[in-house]
């Protein structure tokens, strides 16, 4: 059941005007409904007074997408994080709602009063949360030294960022071997960051970075909570912003603009991000496709569903990793050919060719890897 309210104000107790909740306390009733479901944020008070007056469980938008994250983690470090959120979101809404948490805990030997059932609830959720802490930050700390080590590895990154369902998942399983990643046309389908290589030319491959989706309106503290997935993006030589063109025009601009300000809250430098509309299939006319080409010159068209425009996705890439990039042919001698595998690890290769007296190598780096390459060489 649907029911669409528009309010001029927000009532203090049930966030619903009277008029409204007694009309959603009657459905309630005359259906027998267990849940109801409200799209907008309440405070701990307005959801018990919900909940009193409905008889009813009652959730909020961040309660149901919380949910949603439950459903959807599947590494030890999304299940962590979505726990972390959801403990943080509990902590606010414990309340001396039973007869339970009324009780005194204390005895014969023991001093004082003792501790209520609510303060002893508070107590071990803030501990949980402290072991939540202590452990992510382990686990970002291995992940620290694995963006660490492919960046010593000149490996570049591309990170792909969006709303939830904008087809970020279809266009990393576009650009690598078809279906070797989660795709479900469903919100949250990916809560783990998937890290791929991708060959953009022959011989050269770059790591792209699939993320979390954005949702409207959630806190960014929960979005925060995800640190790993935005550590990424951070880490990142160039940004993808895939955005649903499909949609109306006003919410693809209120989406654009929340991406960049959200990236700007975490103070993820954007030092190159390019715009992507998805999915042009479901557009009937090129009215849509017009207009964003105007609005957005510098945006790139395409659908990961029917691999339209994959290669431009991938020279696009190219061009931008391959900045302050020259090729220069490197002579490795046949006593150092022990160097060629560290050379290839590196650095883009792009042939190899046996001669008589040496193995020449057309190596694509920057003025620094190839003064690296040289100081291998004479080592």
């Amino acid at each position: 059941h649907h029911i669409f309210s528009k309010q001029k104000f927000v009532s203090a107790n049930h966030f619903l005007t009277k008029g409204k909740a007694d009309e959603l306390k009657n459905l309630v009733e005359s259906e027998k409904i267990k849940l109801v479901v409200l799209d907008c944020e309440l405070s701990p008070s307005q959801e018990r007074n919900l909940e009193k007056l409905l008889c009813a469980r009652v959730i909020d938008r961040t309660g149901l997408i919380l949910d949603i994250f439950a459903a959807r983690a599947k590494s030890d470090i999304g299940k962590l994080q979505v726990e972390l959120a959801q403990l943080s979101f509990l902590s606010t809404r414990l309340i001396r709602g039973w007869s339970h948490l009324e009780r005194q805990k204390g005895g014969i030997g023991l001093r004082g009063p003792g501790e209520t059932q609510l303060e002893t609830d508070r107590r071990l959720i803030g501990n949980r949360i402290k072991q939540l802490k202590k452990k992510l930050n382990k686990q970002h700390n291995q992940k620290n030294l694995n963006r660490y080590s492919r960046k010593k590895g000149n490996n570049k990154l591309v990170a792909l960022v969006g709303y939830t369902n904008a087809g970020k998942s279809s266009l990393l399983n576009a650009l690598t071997a078809p279906d070797t990643t989660y795709v479900k046309n469903k919100l949250f389908a990916t809560l783990d960051t998937t890290t791929k290589s991708v060959e953009v030319l022959k011989n050269k491959k770059v790591l792209i970075t699939d993320t979390v989706g954005f949702i409207k309106n959630l806190p960014h503290n929960l979005v925060a909570s995800f640190r790993s997935t935005f550590e990424e993006v951070n880490s990142s030589d160039l940004i993808l912003t895939v955005v649903d063109a499909s949609q109306n025009r006003r919410n693809i601009k209120d989406h654009i603009s929340t991406i960049e300000s959200t990236l700007n809250q975490m103070k993820i430098k954007i030092s190159r991000n390019i715009l992507v509309f998805n999915k042009i299939d479901l557009l009937i006319d090129s009215t849509s496709i017009n207009y964003l080409k105007k609005k957005y010159p510098e945006s790139v068209f395409i659908s990961a569903r029917e691999h339209i425009m994959i290669d431009r996705i991938k020279e696009i890439i190219n061009s931008v990793v391959s900045e302050n990039q020259s090729i220069k042919i490197v002579k490795v001698p046949f006593e150092k050919t022990s160097l060629i595998n560290k050379i290839y690890n590196q650095f883009d290769i792009l042939s190899n060719i046996q001669t008589k007296d040496c193995t020449e190598l057309e190596v694509s780096a920057t003025k620094e890897g190839h003064k690296k390459i040289q100081k291998l060489l004479k080592g």
